[in-house]
């Protein structure tokens, strides 16, 4: 008979994307948070990247669900059945006797959150759940040592919230969670299409545009993209052509949010502290990172150099198997 061992796992439980790193073997598993069931009797079809394909495309009696909302469990049950699927898609539950678990969250989850986050876990089978907040994990997957009495600074730009967080001694001294992500952007979109075109799109293809097209900083008045979508007048199949200037327009109060809340951070910043970020500049993680000129555009007004992480969609799963990594640390924190 196999002997069953017990192993510790990382979750990255995000509003876009799920990460689970094993100790002693890394990221085992990346797949969008959705899953698809059939709307009367709730019966799962698909979990992750099969119900993200569904996403937008499904006939009426079956639902695509993102379970997460703002970083946190809008729903519970779902959640709980997505999170489960991914545990036996690794094979966990298989090979693994009721592992420990850590779990990142954003910073401004109030304390019935993060019991739910909790209690999700435990019921997949988790031994312990360990929760840690994302900007500090964040930075630790992105090669920051926060173990020192020196300033870190990190802007962590995932799919439902964007965390700011100034870090020394392990710690978070000042931090700033807003609900202006990589999703709020889609939508952004999706609403400057639809008032300025009549043209209605779909998630993933506002999603294609902000990730292949997008440029928030300078514009490429030239560069154009043709997109496909629902006239909203006619309601028949359309095309219509738009500009990387039209796509800044879209994007400029979510662009301006993030800037608004990094600059409250940095003048929150303890003054002894506020010199070590000019020197080391600023780390920029989460998939919003990618976003085309916005390093640039935060460098223009934060007036601090800014650092694109080398695996900015990885970094808060890597940092997790740093922290299990150093399991004894966790053990003595109160959760």
């Amino acid at each position: 008979m196999m002997k069953m061992i017990s192993k510790d796992i990382g979750i990255d439980l995000g509003t876009a994307n799920v990460l689970i790193y094993i100790k002693g073997k890394g990221i085992v598993l990346d797949e969008p948070s959705i899953v698809a069931l059939e709307a009367d009797t709730k019966r799962v079809i698909a979990v992750g990247k099969e119900a993200n394909e569904m996403l937008g495309r499904t006939p009426g009696k079956v639902k695509a669900i993102r379970p997460m909302k703002d970083g946190v469990i809008a729903d519970f049950e779902i959640t709980e059945i997505m999170l489960n699927a991914f545990i036996k898609k690794i094979k966990a539950k298989r090979l693994f006797s009721r592992p420990r678990v850590l779990i990142c969250c954003p910073t401004n989850i109030t304390p019935v959150e993060r019991n739910a986050i909790k209690e999700a876990a435990e019921r997949t089978g988790a031994r312990r759940v360990y929760i840690e907040e994302e900007p500090k994990v964040a930075a630790i997957g992105a090669g920051m040592d926060i173990s020192k009495p020196t300033a870190n600074m990190v802007i962590d730009i995932g799919g439902g919230t964007t965390d700011i967080a100034i870090l020394s001694l392990n710690d978070i001294v000042v931090s700033e969670s807003v609900k202006v992500a990589g999703n709020a952007m889609d939508q952004d979109i999706i609403r400057y299409i639809k008032t300025k075109y009549h043209l209605l799109i779909g998630d993933l293809t506002a999603e294609e545009i902000k990730c292949n097209f997008a440029n928030v900083n300078d514009p490429d008045k030239k560069e154009k993209m043709e997109i496909k979508g629902r006239n909203l007048l006619t309601g028949l199949p359309d095309t219509i052509t738009i500009t990387q200037l039209e796509i800044k327009e879209a994007l400029t109060d979510s662009v301006n949010t993030i800037i608004k809340s990094a600059t409250s951070v940095l003048e929150d910043c303890p003054p002894e502290l506020s010199g070590d970020i000019v020197d080391k500049g600023i780390v920029l993680t989460g998939g919003g990172a990618l976003l085309t000129g916005l390093s640039d555009l935060l460098e223009e007004n934060l007036k601090v150099p800014i650092l694109i992480a080398e695996s900015p969609l990885t970094c808060v799963a890597e940092g997790a198997g740093v922290l299990l990594e150093n399991i004894k640390a966790l053990e003595e924190k109160d959760y």
